[in-house]
């Protein structure tokens, strides 16, 4: 019997319960209890550790994990031997330059400032790539107050909003350092090889849960007639699936289209003479 395929989840923060959300609509179990530590789900061949988000990938590179989910901002910044391959579509953020309004910095003008940062490693490649100079000032939170307390003349951190800086009387100046998401790691594989069955039924899994968050199926009837520009407006993942109707000369048309736009596309088909349209959610698909 091949080993549980050994998974990181973060255990507490921003990503702990969308990560948890996530994979529990794919069909794994998850912890009911917070103080658990490790979950096994037997029927699934995996096996859950729960940990400090920041910790994940360095499990992961070194070969102890499986696979985790992190964020991006999170394995960059620990310099972990692990890769990211997949995207997870939730956790979005930018990690910036800021500082007191008014200032008119720009990233040349940091060279010799105090930069105060809970991405140190981050930091220290984005700015050694541009030949900046600066003072870097480790912090683990908070680092919007530490120039109002005289520990640094600059912060670089991760910005959902904007609305905690601005309060602080910051504001952003340069371009975005990394824009960062929940990601999935899996090891290198000099460390040992994944068990490929159960990566494949998790990425699988994990796709279908985003195409069942992003897309919604959509059934109209429309004359035969009108099939191609109706298509065109609904071309689906493939192609959109066509029946004849009783009615003679109408079709009926089935097609996955993004949740976000299926209103106006609604009013488009409609419009193009569309009817009896219909849409459903999806809970999951496999593709």
């Amino acid at each position: 019997m091949p080993d549980l395929l050994k998974i990181a989840v973060p255990n507490k923060g921003s990503l702990s319960e969308a990560a948890a959300a996530m994979l529990t609509e794919a069909g794994y179990r998850q912890r009911s209890d917070l103080k658990d530590l490790v979950l096994v789900d037997e029927a699934n061949k995996v096996e859950f550790y729960y940990l400090r988000p920041r910790d994940i990938a360095v499990y992961v590179g070194e070969g102890t994990l499986d696979l985790g989910i992190t964020g991006r901002d999170m394995l960059l910044d620990s310099g972990a031997d692990a890769e990211e391959i997949m995207t997870l579509g939730f956790g979005g953020s930018r990690f910036r330059f800021a500082a007191p309004a008014g200032s008119n910095y720009q990233v040349d003008d940091l060279a010799g400032k105090r930069v105060a940062t809970s991405y140190p490693g981050l930091l220290r490649t984005y700015l050694a790539e541009r030949g900046v100079d600066a003072r870097l000032i480790h912090l683990d939170g908070a680092v919007e107050s530490s120039i109002r307390l005289g520990v640094a003349d600059v912060i670089a951190d991760v910005v959902e909003t904007g609305t905690t800086l601005r309060r602080a009387g910051l504001e952003l100046f340069g371009e975005a350092i990394l824009v960062s998401e929940a990601i999935l790691v899996r090891r290198p594989a000099s460390r040992g090889d994944v068990d490929r069955v159960a990566l494949e039924h998790l990425l699988q899994r994990l796709s279908g849960v985003l195409v069942a968050r992003n897309y919604v199926l959509m059934d109209y009837d429309i004359p035969a007639d009108l099939l191609d520009q109706a298509s065109a407006l609904t071309p689906g993942l493939e192609s959109p699936t066509v029946s004849p109707l009783a009615k003679p000369g109408w079709v009926a048309v089935r097609a996955l289209v993004p949740a976000k736009d299926h209103q106006l596309l609604m009013d488009d088909l409609h419009d193009l003479g569309a009817r009896a349209i219909l849409v459903s959610e999806l809970s999951a698909c496999r593709l």
